[in-house]
């Protein structure tokens, strides 16, 4: 018993890798492993039960997560993306590669409502990537890799239920980093309009037939009250109004109030799968949340920051250096990892050492979240690709070959994001958040 004592921590990571690899959700796999390392150190295994509670029951920004799914699932299934459509196909649609131009900015109005990346493709994503292939106006993998690649976008614009996953494990403050996330958001989707503008060019892809600039006022209106949404969310939370939390819950509040009464298209039926699916999605998230409580007890316990602090310190990186490492490290992982695994486990052995280098963890975390979707589009794992695919029937191999100019522009970015602090903390400081 002495010898599983002294490596219970070791026994403990390789538990959780093997349980992982036979397909068992990453929380359950949280929870035994972590259990397991309990019973091992001679520990009472009742502190599991107690970091569970304490965790769940005794945060409030907890519970924004399930309230943003609930309202990207209204969004959803009331076919808010049809009016969203309409209004960026006016708006860009006359533009070189028009209907890829639609695409990402539907992707960034659909982000101010969703909060997730996953939310966003299965979505308006869906039906846009149809519409590009339909009759054959672009090749099935750029559309693929292009409605992947926008749908990044989902938790850099706020809300984004990645960034309040950070705020909970950082204590940073979840208004700041949804603010800071709104530069770095329309970069992307700029960036984005450049390359697809030069390559719609080059590879001769379609204009579409101009919608009269008379039909714009009408599709605006149509769109107006889901355009409203991230408007109030973020005016009332910057205002004081509200908490980001209490945000959470006015935006699902206001989300039902669009589809069933401002738009008419949610029936009861409809709400009833809406619920179920946002308490499947909900019981998930909650799972993985679960196991990252205990794992992090585990992981407070055995002073592992403390230890990769020391690691860094024993380099002698300076914040830039770190930054870089650190940025290096998080995209090989998003090679093979999901987001939750990196954000709950990996992310808070670092924390305590960009505190100790003096960067800000505002900045780390827009910084961290953007890199991790990145990962959502890079082979092999891809998870972004996949949901394409099992939407659209496009295969990966397509998409691969197509999302790579689209990688590297976002690696840029993060470049960019990583060595100018001040640009993406330029609003939060102007709003007196930091």
């Amino acid at each position: 018993m002495e010898f599983f004592a002294d490596y219970a921590l070791l026994i403990m990571f390789i538990l959780l890798i093997a349980i992982t690899i036979t397909g068992v959700p990453l929380g359950i796999a949280m929870i035994v492993s972590s259990v397991f390392y309990l019973m091992m150190s001679g520990n009472d295994i009742g502190l599991a039960a107690e970091n569970v509670l304490n965790g769940t029951f005794g945060n409030f920004v907890a519970l924004a997560v399930p309230l943003f799914i609930f309202a990207a699932n209204i969004m959803n299934a009331g076919k808010v993306s049809d009016r969203l459509l309409t209004f960026s196909l006016a708006l860009v649609g006359r533009v070189p590669g028009g209907l890829a131009q639609v695409n990402i900015l539907t992707s960034l109005i659909f982000s101010g409502m969703s909060g997730s990346a996953i939310s966003d493709a299965a979505g308006v994503g869906k039906i846009i990537t149809d519409m590009m292939t339909k009759d054959g106006r672009y090749p099935r993998g750029f559309a693929g890799a292009l409605t992947a690649t926008s749908a990044v976008v989902g938790p850099i614009f706020p809300p984004s239920i990645p960034m309040v996953f950070y705020a909970l494990i950082s204590s940073t403050s979840v208004g700041a980093l949804f603010l800071a996330g709104v530069i770095p958001a329309l970069m992307v989707c700029i960036s984005l309009g450049i390359a697809v503008f030069i390559m719609a060019k080059v590879r001769g892809f379609p204009i579409e037939n101009a919608i009269p600039w008379r039909a714009l006022p009408m599709a605006f209106l149509r769109a107006l009250p889901a355009l409203l949404m991230p408007v109030i969310l973020l005016g009332g939370i910057y205002s004081g109004v509200f908490t980001p939390t209490e945000a959470a819950a006015v935006s699902a509040f206001y989300a039902l109030l669009l589809a069933t009464f401002a738009y008419r298209v949610l029936g009861l039926r409809d709400f009833w799968n809406v619920v179920v699916e946002t308490v499947k999605t909900t019981a998930v998230v909650t799972l993985v949340l679960c196991g990252a409580f205990i794992f992090n007890y585990v992981i407070t316990v055995e002073q592992l920051p403390q230890g990769v602090f020391e690691i860094f310190s024993s380099w002698n990186l300076s914040p830039a250096e770190f930054l870089i490492v650190l940025n290096i490290l998080y995209l090989i992982m998003g090679c093979f990892l999901d987001v939750s695994t990196i954000m709950l486990v990996v992310t808070p052995l670092f924390i305590p050492s960009a505190m100790l280098l003096g960067i800000d963890l505002n900045h780390l975390g827009i910084v961290l979240v953007f890199n991790m979707m990145i990962g959502l589009i890079t082979p092999p794992y891809g998870i972004l690709l996949y949901i394409i695919k099992a939407l659209n029937g496009i295969p990966v191999g397509e998409m691969i070959k197509e999302v790579w100019i689209f990688l590297a522009i976002l690696i840029g970015l993060l470049v960019v994001f990583t060595f100018s602090p001040n640009l993406v903390l330029w609003l939060p400081r102007v709003a007196g958040m930091l």
